[in-house]
């Protein structure tokens, strides 16, 4: 690790003066020898170097969406030339050329911030070797080595013996516990940052390799700091942790605010905009605007979350425009189909009413020329039927109105008997 660190060590000198630089400014507060100065100067030394790292983090994330999104036909171009590994790597190539995706651009923040790490590890092991560097003079290098965070020197590893521990003023189990709870906290934030990237922010209609690659980076990662973490000071794991919680709130902000398409956190957000589109009938600012212009250009290329969201605005009368407007519209939202097109053909044929049974018995009775007498029963006869029926001996009690149908005879209208030849 010395020797990495010393590859480095031509950016030492600016590392050792933006401490010492902050260290002026807490040292001013808490004491020029507390680990608060000292421990609160790496902090600011690490927030100081992510807000520089801000536009290729914003790169990096552009750049893993593209290759999440190139996953499936980079997966056929391997197919197609399994057994050709040169034209595999020409087509891999060609196809980065034409979509204007770097696979490096997901590693930059990494490597950008890389040499700050080995050099601020270049700065400690000095402190601890009790060796002046950079921009630190005698003075700055006493005051480092009494600087004490819980109870810990700042240059003080987990491997250290109980005579280089002793000789930094503190005890080895006082090392040990909190470089331990330390190399706990980097690992599980590392942990929790990736399995958030995993659950949330993948496109779940997309299964390659890609995101099989990213799941196992989720557990190995945070062995590797487990592993190397007991061979770095603590000043190194102050600025480790502090860069690991940096990135999982920037993280978070990204998912809940810019999620990637397809993902679980694209429908939570989706839905966030809708409650308040509907609630106030237009959108808020000029993201929210570009988010729904979006949407509305890819037509049908839309997925489940986007057609859902398309689909919600035009229930509530609202109607979703080219730059990314939103416009109350009844008509609009009438004339829009699922997929969010709109439908000016004919209008929509509506179902006919079903009939009751004396009304369809009606129809047919007319139809074939029968006397609806048959089929109305429950209407009142006339004067005459009563009494021919009477004549007949048929006659029935005058409180009856309705017809009844006499045993093992079929129901509904019969046809007249023919008169007997008698």
């Amino acid at each position: 690790m010395d020797t990495i660190a010393s590859l480095f060590s031509f950016i030492t000198t600016p590392v050792s003066w933006v401490i010492v630089q902050f260290h002026k400014v807490y040292g001013a507060v808490f004491g020029p020898d507390t680990g608060w100065a000292w421990g609160l100067s790496i902090v600011s030394l690490v927030i100081l170097i992510r807000i520089c790292l801000i536009p290729l983090f914003v790169k990096q994330i552009k750049a893993t969406r593209a290759m999440q999104t190139l996953q499936p036909e980079m997966k056929k171009i391997q197919e197609r030339y399994k057994n050709d590994r040169q034209r595999q790597s020409e087509e891999m190539m060609k196809l980065y050329k034409e979509t204007g995706t770097n696979p490096l651009s997901s590693c930059l923040p990494i490597l950008a911030q890389s040499p700050f790490f080995f050099a601020l590890y270049h700065v400690l092991n000095s402190i601890a070797s009790n060796d002046t560097v950079g921009v630190i003079n005698e003075r700055l290098l006493e005051s480092a080595q009494k600087a004490h965070i819980f109870g810990a020197p700042l240059a003080a590893k987990f491997t250290d013996s109980s005579e280089k521990v002793a000789a930094l003023n503190s005890s080895l189990t006082d090392v040990r516990v909190v470089t331990a709870i330390m190399i706990v906290l980097m690992s599980l934030s590392q942990f929790y940052t990736q399995r958030q990237l995993m659950t949330k922010n993948v496109d779940t209609t997309v299964k390659t390799p890609f995101m099989q690659q990213q799941k196992m980076l989720m557990y190995v990662f945070p062995v590797i700091f487990a592993v190397f973490g007991i061979n770095f000071p603590v000043g190194v794991l102050v600025y480790w942790l502090t860069t690991n919680v940096w990135t999982m709130g920037q993280q978070m902000y990204i998912i809940h605010n810019n999620p990637t398409p397809g993902s679980k956190a694209q429908a939570a957000y989706l839905e966030r905009l809708s409650k308040h589109v509907v609630k106030h009938g237009k959108t808020r600012n000029r993201r929210e605007r570009a988010i729904v212009k979006a949407i509305v250009a890819k037509g049908r290329d839309r997925n489940e979350y986007e057609r859902k969201f398309i689909n919600g605005l035009n229930k509530a009368g609202l109607a979703a425009q080219g730059d990314g407007t939103v416009i109350k519209s009844e008509a609009t939202a009438a004339a829009q189909v699922e997929d969010g097109t709109s439908a000016t053909g004919a209008p929509r044929r509506q179902q006919p009413k079903r009939q009751t049974k004396a009304k369809r018995q009606a129809g047919t009775a007319k139809a074939a020329g029968e006397p609806t007498s048959l089929i109305k029963a429950d209407e009142p006869q006339s004067d005459t039927k009563p009494a021919a029926a009477a004549k007949k001996g048929n006659a029935k009690p005058a409180g009856s109105t309705r017809s009844k149908a006499q045993s093992g005879q079929r129901k509904g209208p019969q046809r007249p008997k023919s008169p007997s030849k008698k």
